[in-house]
This record gives C-alpha cells, structure tokens and sequence, in this order.
C-alpha cells in the first residue's frame, strides 16, 4: 500500500460539515440545480450539509461568508469567469492563506474534455483559510457536478486528514 493509500484508508471514517454557497443574481432555492445535486451526493459520500445560502455576486458578501460559516469544507458555485459581475475568484484569492493550484489545473484539463478551449476562461480555485476547506467552481452544474465527482469528493477525507496533521 503506498502512503497516499494509507492516509486515504485512515481518512475514511471522517465525517465532514459541508456548506454549500450558490454565488449568482438569479437563482433562488427552487432553481438551484448545483444545490439540487450536490445536497444528495454530499449525503451520499456520508457527509453533512452544514449550510446553504445563495448569495449575490458582491466581494464583500463572499469575503464575509469565509468568516460567518461553520463548516469544514466551503463549496462556492459561480462567479469564476471574466465578466464584470464575476468576482468570486477574486475575493477568494484575496483571503485564502494557501492555495491549491493543482485544482484548478486538473479542473481545466478535465473541463476541456467536455467544453474545449472555454475550459480555460474558468478560475475555479480551491485552498484553505483558516482551517476551512474552501472550493470554487463555475456555477454550470456540468462544472459542478466534474468538479465534485472527479476531484473533490475522492481526495475530500484525504486533505481533512492532512490539514489535521
């Protein structure tokens, strides 16, 4: 078994508090289908839905949001492309105290696999600010469902175990 295996069988009886933050102007409760998806598969891989809150696109309500919410992991859907109201990955990148590039880069490559060159107008971004996993996709729910499935969901006990460390 190599160490990363052994870390992973280890981590596999942590149970997380996971919040779930929509970032956009128009959705509501009813037509949120990234909370919709994510509520049942976070349930799933036998975690907890701590919170959920829809916000709109403002920095100051993102940056205020890291601060106000109990959970281990924070999962931030829209707000991560190039137009003027985008600007979740900016006020994320302002107050993460690390940053895991290597996300946001497997997230490209595997969303240029469905959306080609597009992938790259995408700043998902994920780190950790203090202490709180934090996880920023684009708000398609194909983005959100990629990013949950290929990437968050099979490391997410694994980097609970390592920030405990």
């Amino acid at each position: 078994m190599t160490p990363t295996e052994q870390h992973k069988a280890k981590a596999e009886s942590i149970q997380l508090q996971i919040a779930i933050v929509t970032v956009s102007d128009t959705r509501t409760p009813e037509t949120d289908k990234n909370a919709h998806y994510l509520t049942p598969a976070i349930l799933e891989a036998g975690h907890n839905v701590s919170d959920y809150r829809i916000i709109k696109d403002e920095p100051k309500e993102v940056a205020r949001l890291l601060d106000e919410i109990a959970a281990h992991v924070i999962l931030f859907n829209g707000g991560t492309g190039f137009s003027q109201r985008d600007t979740t990955f900016d006020a994320l990148s302002a107050k993460l105290e690390k940053t895991m590039p290597g996300f946001g880069e497997l997230f490209r490559m595997l969303s240029y696999e469905q959306v080609g060159a597009a992938a790259m107008l995408s700043r998902a971004t994920a780190g950790i600010y203090r202490g709180k996993m934090v996880f920023s996709t684009p708000g398609s729910p194909n983005a959100v469902k990629l990013a949950w499935e290929k990437l968050i969901q099979p490391e997410l006990r694994h980097l609970a175990s390592e920030l405990a460390r």
